[in-house]
């Protein structure tokens, strides 16, 4: 039972890591990538879609994202989202696509996205150590049903250095975007 919990746990830290590989892959570091606009939800018929249900996404060269809506009602609802959402992009609409030429970044917003990075990472040490909260919580309530109390404090201590392991793997991310975010 105490092995089943600690798996349950070390498997939903990994999923923790894979999203924030996710987020940090929506942040643009410069170039064009069709992931930017994964966190982008459009009002489509009444219901919130993301972007890549709607339209094609294709990256030209380095610097362009092009959209090709599958439905050309989409167009104006497409432009919205990306105009409201935190990536200040603009996009232009000629009618059958639109492009977002992603401008160079500036050191103001480089640092800007750095300080994003570093939420997102926060946000995931959070949720790796509630994890671990959960899991220590279900140990102890084993504890109480008959495993012995050395026992309950090695596997805690267990789950402890895999969220060390976790929370080290994060730093590793977020170092890696970081450096990519300020390379010019």
């Amino acid at each position: 039972m105490p092995q089943s919990i600690k798996k349950n746990a070390e498997d939903r830290m990994d999923k923790a890591i894979g999203a924030l590989r996710r987020d940090l892959s929506s942040l643009r570091a410069g170039r064009a990538t069709p992931s930017l606009l994964d966190r982008i939800q459009v009002e489509y018929y009444g219901a919130m879609t993301p972007v890549n249900q709607l339209a094609n996404l294709t990256t030209p060269d380095s610097r362009t994202l092009l959209i090709q809506p599958w439905d050309k009602s989409s167009m104006s609802s497409i432009e919205k989202a990306i105009m409201k959402s935190d990536l200040g992009l603009t996009p232009s609409n000629d009618g059958i696509v639109i492009r977002i030429v992603i401008p160079a970044l500036t050191e103001e917003r480089r640092s800007d996205l750095v300080k994003m990075t570093k939420k997102f990472g926060e946000e995931a040490k959070i949720a790796i150590r509630n994890i671990r909260r959960d899991a220590n919580d279900e140990i102890k309530k084993l504890e109480k049903a008959g495993i012995s109390e050395d026992e309950s404090r090695k596997h805690q201590e267990d789950i402890q250095k895999f969220t060390d392991k976790f929370v080290a793997e994060v730093e590793k991310v977020l170092a890696a975007k970081e450096k990519e975010i300020m390379e010019v």
